[in-house]
């Protein structure tokens, strides 16, 4: 069983890896593997609406997005990382994850845990949190909950280390997804089944 973690901000090893790395030592800790994969800092287009990926089951754009989309068949769960950008994600964590959600990763993900992990230092934190777990609402994945908002504060990863609170509450989430995963795992040994989805009904408002 494994877990991918990604990182959206542009410092590869600053806060938001500080407590990402926090939510995989408790994973470890209960026998789930992970890996932290990096955006990178470089920009990232976002999504120009040509609708390619429905036809080709990729995007136009040819990049990491489509490098990470072929590995999440291969993972039970996923976390997402970003450090708050005026009381939202990282614009080019946001771009990825428009691209990768849109061009089909929810065929991936759907029935696997998701959780959202934000790093600030001081405000907006909630925002940002909101704004990346609808991600996971719309493509019927399970939010993944610990005992305080996923949020850890600090302007460096020192200053990070710190906030007691903030990282307890990344060793509860990872212990909370490793739970999930072994009950789903569990829950397939039983024969149990992902719920069937209906097809997508879409209703224009104005037409």
């Amino acid at each position: 069983m494994k877990v991918l973690l990604i990182n959206g901000s542009p410092r590869q090893h600053g806060c938001t890896f500080t407590a990402l790395s926090e939510v995989a030592n408790a994973l470890n800790l209960n026998e789930i593997e992970t890996e932290i994969y990096w955006i990178g800092n470089k920009p990232i287009a976002g999504c120009i609406s040509c609708r390619t990926c429905a036809k080709t089951g990729k995007c136009s754009i040819d990049d990491q997005v489509n490098e990470l989309k072929l590995r999440l068949s291969e993972v039970d769960g996923i976390v997402i990382g970003s450090p708050v950008y005026y009381a939202g994600g990282a614009g080019s964590l946001i771009a990825f994850l428009d691209r990768l959600f849109y061009s089909g990763a929810t065929d991936s993900l759907a029935g696997k845990p998701g959780a959202v992990v934000v790093s600030c230092r001081r405000g907006g934190a909630t925002a940002t949190f909101d704004q990346l777990n609808k991600f996971f609402t719309i493509s019927n994945m399970p939010i993944v909950p610990s005992n305080y908002w996923n949020q850890v504060h600090g302007n460096t990863p020192e200053e990070t280390k710190q906030d007691l609170e903030g990282l307890q509450t990344m060793r509860v989430l990872g212990g909370n997804m490793a739970w999930l995963i072994k009950c789903i795992e569990a829950g397939k040994k039983q024969g149990i089944k992902y719920a069937s989805t209906e097809q997508k009904i879409r209703t224009n408002f104005i037409r």
